[in-house]
């Protein structure tokens, strides 16, 4: 059987369980399954409604460990589909489903890579996986539990690998190497309702808001730095109001998000706009939600691997990035491992047809053999 075979096939079988999160349908088992085989030893880890598992090959240093997760968002309407999302396709060279590339894929990648990893030698250190089915969802129960478990049991990730698509336009291309972090915040802006007619018996809280908006939506938070662009600022909801034309609103809700650099830091973040709203005169309830602080793996061995397995395989100079949404890379980074995600292209990630490059899928599994190769040295 072919790489190509192996690769493909395990893909379809796990495209094939509908894992919406927080669901698994049996993606995790058959994942153990394969590994098990390998001598790998797997310990289920469910916690809530969330299921996990951290599996492990060898007691040495260093540790290297492939991160991922087998949940994957809704599909929507089937209707709107060419083909059933979970019924994995191959048409015109590509595999379609639901997952196809957000990150079934690059699950059944890591596992052909580590098959033909410890095939062919007996290494140094130790090889992992930390699999989660909340990586979509809240990720509360996650890899976020997963780590803490780690943590409590002295076991610390020198290299992570998470299969992330994190490719634009061909395989490899892109490494991400850190992430921004993301805060948000929730915004009701008092005011205090009335009749338009009679606007001095009123307090328009809209009014009242938008120089301080303005000056939040002009201000250079920072120039950003080699690793990380500059911090940016959005407001991405704004509600006011009765629906009436003759009714001055008594508040207003608003949403806001900041993707940041390491430049700030979430406290200084919501300091500024607190003393901004104050300075204003704004009377405001704000609840802060942080997503996840901005980490960075330094150029160093993990991503020397990278490049190097990426121009083993196909040629390619790829080049590190930080940019995108969060990952969990944002949990396991901060235990101090060197981190990064390397998976396929990432253009129909959450779209109706979502799907991925047959013949990507054994060239991404013998990148992560090849990172293996380089950083686990033989016997």
């Amino acid at each position: 059987m072919t790489d190509t075979d192996r690769t493909l096939d395990l893909a379809c079988e796990l495209i094939a369980r509908a894992s919406v999160t927080p669901e698994d349908a049996g993606c995790q088992a058959l994942m153990m399954q394969r590994l098990e085989a390998l001598g790998f030893h797997c310990t289920p880890l469910p916690f809530e409604d969330t299921q996990n598992f951290w599996a492990q090959w060898g007691t040495s240093g260093p540790l290297l460990a492939f991160a991922g997760h087998t949940d994957v968002v809704p599909p929507g309407p089937a209707s709107e589909w060419d083909s059933d999302p979970f019924v994995p396709t191959v048409r015109d060279g590509l595999l379609y489903g639901r997952g196809a590339a957000d990150m079934k894929g690059s699950l059944a990648a890591m596992i052909v890579a580590c098959e033909d990893f410890l095939a062919k030698r007996k290494p140094q250190g130790s090889i992992g996986f930390l699999i989660t089915s909340d990586e979509e969802g809240p990720a509360t129960n996650g890899t976020v539990r997963v780590m803490q478990w780690l943590a409590e049991r002295g076991i610390n990730i020198d290299y992570c690998v998470v299969g992330e698509p994190s490719s634009s336009e061909a395989l490899g291309d892109t490494i991400k190497n850190g992430r921004r972090g993301s805060l948000n915040a929730e915004l009701k802006i008092h005011g205090r309702q009335g009749h338009v007619a009679y606007p001095q018996h009123a307090d328009n809280p809209l009014h009242g808001a938008l120089p301080a908006l303005g000056e939040l939506i002009t201000r250079q938070w920072d120039q950003g730095n080699e690793y990380f662009p500059a911090t940016s600022f959005q407001i991405t909801n704004l509600h006011t109001g009765t629906g009436a034309t003759n009714v001055i609103p008594g508040h207003v809700d608003l949403l806001l998000n900041f993707r940041f650099s390491t430049e700030q830091t979430s406290n200084s973040l919501q300091e500024a706009v607190e003393k901004t709203l104050a300075d204003h005169s704004v009377k405001a309830d704000i609840q802060w939600k942080l997503s996840g602080d901005p980490f960075i793996t330094a150029e160093g061995e993990l991503t020397n691997a990278c490049r190097a397995a990426v121009l083993e395989v196909t040629g390619i100079e790829t080049q590190l990035s930080t940019s995108g949404g969060t990952s969990d890379g944002r949990f396991i980074a901060p235990y101090g491992a060197q981190l990064v995600e390397l998976g396929p292209i990432n253009a129909s990630i959450h779209r109706v047809n979502e799907h991925v490059r047959v013949d990507d899928l054994p060239k991404l599994a013998a990148m992560y053999e090849g990172i293996l190769r380089r950083l686990l040295p033989e016997n």
